[in-house]
C-alpha cells in the first residue's frame, strides 16, 4: 500500500513514517523541511517541495498511485499565528486545499488529517468529546477548523473519506532515541523543561499559578508520540477497509498540572533547574483533557505508553543525544 505523508520529516510526522515503515507500508514523504529534517526519515523516500506548488503535486500524483494521504504539513506555533495570521491561513488552509484538490483530481479518496485540541478554544468543561463546541481563539486553531469543514463538505459530496485526529499535548520520543523533537524554537512544556535541565536555557517559566486547579497551574493531557502514531495507523486501516469518515480526540483521558510535569522532569533528569513564576498567558484554559473513548471504542485504540515518567524519560534520552549533535 502506497501512502503519501506530507510533513513526514517533522516531529510527529517522522514517528508516523517510522510506524508505517515498520508495518510494511510503502511511504513517500513530501516536506519542504521548513521545520523538519531529512535525517529524521527512517523509512521511505523524500520529495523536498512545498504544497503551494500545484504543478509539482500533480506530477507526483501522476507518477505514484497513492492509496491514502496523511496530511501533517502545518505551522503550529500559536503565538506566531497571532502575529502572522495570513501566513497560517496560507499554509494551513490554502495549501491543504491544494492537496485535497490534487487528491480529487487523481482519485485518492482516503485522507488522514492532523488536527488539534486548539479547535476547542477555551471550553466550559475540562473533559472534551468530539461533540464539544468549536471556538478557536487563535489563527492556528481556526485554520484547523477550516480544513475540518472542507473535509466534511468534500466527504458529503462523495469524493473522499477522512479521519481527523485532534491531538492533545504530544510528547516523548522514539524509545531508541533515533528521532524526537528537533525544533530549536520548541514551545512544548516537557521539551522546554528538559532543555532547561541540560543548561540550554537559563530557567523555565511557569505561566500562571492562580488557576482553579488543585495546585493553581494549568492541567494538560499528555500523549506519547508513538501512541499517537498508532492512532494514525488505525485510522488508515479503518478507511482502507471501507470505513466512514470520523473525527477522534487523541489523548489519554487524564491530565497533569504544569507543576507536576516540572517535578517529574526534575526527578527523571536529577537536575533541580531554576523555575520562574510569572503571569498567565492570554488564552490558556485551566484544563484540557481528552475524552478518547470514541477512538478506543470505534478503532480499538489501546495506548501502550500512558505513563508520564516514561514519556519524559524517552524525551530525555532523545534531548541528551540531540544536544550532542545526535
Amino acid at each position: 500500500m502506497k501512502v503519501l505523508v506530507t510533513g513526514g520529516a517533522g516531529y510527529i510526522g517522522s514517528h508516523i513514517v517510522k510506524s508505517l515503515g515498520e508495518k510494511g507500508y510503502d511511504v513517500l514523504i513530501y516536506d519542504n523541511l521548513s521545520s523538519g529534517h531529512e535525517w529524521a526519515i527512517l523509512h521511505g523516500d523524500l520529495i523536498k517541495a512545498d504544497l503551494g506548488d500545484q504543478a509539482l503535486l500533480d506530477s507526483i500524483f501522476n507518477k505514484y498511485s497513492f492509496d491514502a494521504v496523511i496530511h501533517m504539513s502545518a505551522f503550529i506555533v500559536v503565538d506566531e499565528s497571532v502575529r502572522e495570521p495570513l501566513k497560517y491561513y496560507r499554509n494551513n488552509f490554502v495549501n491543504a486545499l491544494n492537496l485535497l484538490e490534487a487528491c480529487e483530481r487523481h482519485n485518492v479518496s482516503n485522507i488522514i488529517f492532523s488536527s488539534t485540541a486548539a479547535v476547542y478554544g477555551i471550553p466550559e468543561k475540562d473533559h472534551l468529546t468530539e461533540d464539544t463546541s468549536l471556538h478557536p481563539i487563535n489563527p492556528y486553531g481556526a485554520s484547523k477548523v477550516m480544513v475540518e469543514q472542507a473535509l466534511k463538505d468534500a466527504s458529503l459530496s462523495g469524493r473522499l473519506r477522512y479521519i481527523s485526529l485532534r491531538y492533545f499535548n504530544v510528547a516523548g520520543a522514539d524509545p531508541l532515541a533515533r528521532i524526537g523533537q528537533a525544533r530549536k524554537d520548541a514551545t512544548h512544556l516537557i521539551t522546554v523543561a528538559l532543555r532547561t535541565a541540560l543548561g540550554l536555557r537559563s530557567h523555565l517559566d511557569i505561566f500562571g499559578t492562580d488557576y482553579p486547579t488543585p495546585d493553581g497551574t494549568c492541567i494538560r493531557d499528555y500523549i506519547h508520540v508513538d501512541d499517537l502514531a498508532d492512532a494514525h495507523i488505525l485510522g488508515l486501516e479503518h478507511l482502507m477497509a471501507g470505513g466512514s469518515s470520523a473525527i477522534y480526540n487523541c489523548g489519554y483521558g487524564h491530565g497533569f498540572s504544569v507543576r507536576e510535569v516540572v517535578d517529574k522532569v526534575k526527578k527523571v533528569t536529577g537536575v533541580d533547574f531554576p523555575v520562574r513564576y510569572t503571569g498567565r498567558r492570554p488564552g490558556d484554559p485551566p484544563a484540557l483533557i481528552a475524552d478518547s473513548s470514541k477512538l478506543r471504542n470505534e478503532l480499538g485504540w489501546s495506548p501502550q505508553y500512558d505513563d508520564l515518567e516514561y514519556i519524559i524519560r524517552t524525551a530525555w534520552e532523545w534531548e541528551k543525544k540531540y544536544s550532542r549533535g545526535r
